[in-house]
């Protein structure tokens, strides 16, 4: 169904893939009877514009203080959270209010719907608080919104007649009705059966598709899969995204050890990151743009083996297999490559933690030494 009651977006504002949701160095202290509890710790996340992200941990890992910071709920003890061009650390309750009415849509787990009026009038109240549209407009749009959510029919019920699901749709509409750039939710299908929670998440892909930014908090790790990108926060902190990708059988507490340990380093278009024959002691994780395996051959000009894109690693196989590259590795033309290194004595302790994710990078190994040798005409 058309949702051309939105605003489209321009042709360049789509083609800028630029941070809409920025926090930089944020920490939040809460005091308690036994002193100070950090609940965020140097927290540095950036969402595009169009993303859909979700965030996952633990119950008590900090992902409510996260959401609280991003909504503007609760503020940092330091640091700076930025949402959609507007500094959110500095605005007082009274723009504040008004700000996250036209910038946010925001549905709970327990849909937070008014029961005493009709299900219309709990959608056009984000309307009438922040006189987004003209008065004569708001029941149209309401309703638009409720055959958006497939709803119409139940326009004039109290939500108490609906069901679980039919609730978190309405919600869903509300949150949606000053039209925002970003939605954000926190549970949404906690407590649907998985028939309705499916539903439910298909509608965020629509929304998605139409530009919103929408961010999900989920216990669910399979549906965490599925959105564009997965941030993992563990005791206060953000494990890094492609470091979960490249090891993802490592628990939360040893992903955010590998964050820690994990040194970035950068290259521009076309330079050379490892060259063959030198002595190999790191692992790397690609964490931007696209890294390139150049392999020589016999008589024959030197091959692209293979492209490696943010999550992929190497290095694994000289850890396994070799003491020096039998590989060059180098930064594609395309664009600068951000890597993530970790070095081999680091590398082993973390493994030492963990046999399944010891036994996965022994396979990969040793499957890349089979294609190496391939690649080079050489039987194993």
């Amino acid at each position: 169904m058309a949702i051309s009651f939105f605003k489209q977006k321009t042709e360049s504002e789509q083609v800028e893939n630029h941070p809409i949701i920025d926090l930089h160095e944020v920490n939040k202290y809460y005091k308690t009877a036994v002193g100070d509890y950090h609940a965020l710790e140097g927290v540095d996340l950036q969402i595009n514009a169009g993303e859909f992200v979700s965030i996952i941990g633990k119950s008590g890992s900090g992902k409510t203080t996260l959401l609280n910071m991003i909504t503007g709920i609760d503020r940092p003890t330091t640091g700076e959270v930025w949402v959609n061009g507007t500094g959110v650390h500095g605005l007082n309750e009274n723009r504040m209010a008004r700000w996250r009415g036209k910038n946010l849509g925001i549905v709970f787990q327990f849909f937070q719907l008014l029961p005493m009026i009709s299900v219309i009038e709990n959608i056009m109240l984000p309307m009438d608080f922040c006189r987004t549209y003209p008065l004569n407009e708001r029941r149209k749009r309401a309703m638009d919104l409720l055959e958006l959510v497939e709803l119409a029919d139940h326009a004039h019920k109290l939500p108490t007649a609906l069901s679980g699901g039919q609730q978190q749709r309405v919600a869903i509409a509300r949150a949606l009705a000053n039209d925002p750039p970003v939605i954000i939710a926190d549970e949404p299908t906690g407590n649907l059966d998985s028939k309705t929670a499916e539903s439910v998440f298909a509608l965020f892909n629509d929304l998605v598709a139409k530009g919103k930014t929408i961010i999900i908090v989920t216990h669910d790790s399979g549906l965490a899969k599925r959105t564009h990108r997965t941030a993992l926060i563990a005791d206060g902190e953000i494990v890094n995204e492609y470091v979960a990708k490249a090891m993802p059988t490592l628990t939360a507490s040893q992903l955010l050890q590998a964050t820690k340990t994990a040194k970035i380093l950068t290259y521009e278009a076309g330079a050379m990151i490892l060259a063959e024959g030198t002595n190999a002691d790191t692992f790397y994780i690609v964490s931007k743009g696209t890294v390139e395996v150049i392999l020589p051959r016999p008589n024959q000009s030197d091959v692209i083996a293979l492209q490696l894109r943010p999550g992929k690693c190497f290095g694994e196989m000289e850890f396994f297999h070799e003491t020096k590259h039998r590989a060059s590795i180098r930064a594609s033309e395309a664009g600068p490559v951000e890597v993530l290194a970790i070095g081999y004595e680091q590398l082993s302790e973390l493994l030492d933690q963990s046999e399944a994710t010891h036994e996965a990078l022994r396979q990969m190994a040793n499957k890349h030494n089979g294609e190496n040798l391939s690649w080079r005409g050489v039987s194993s």
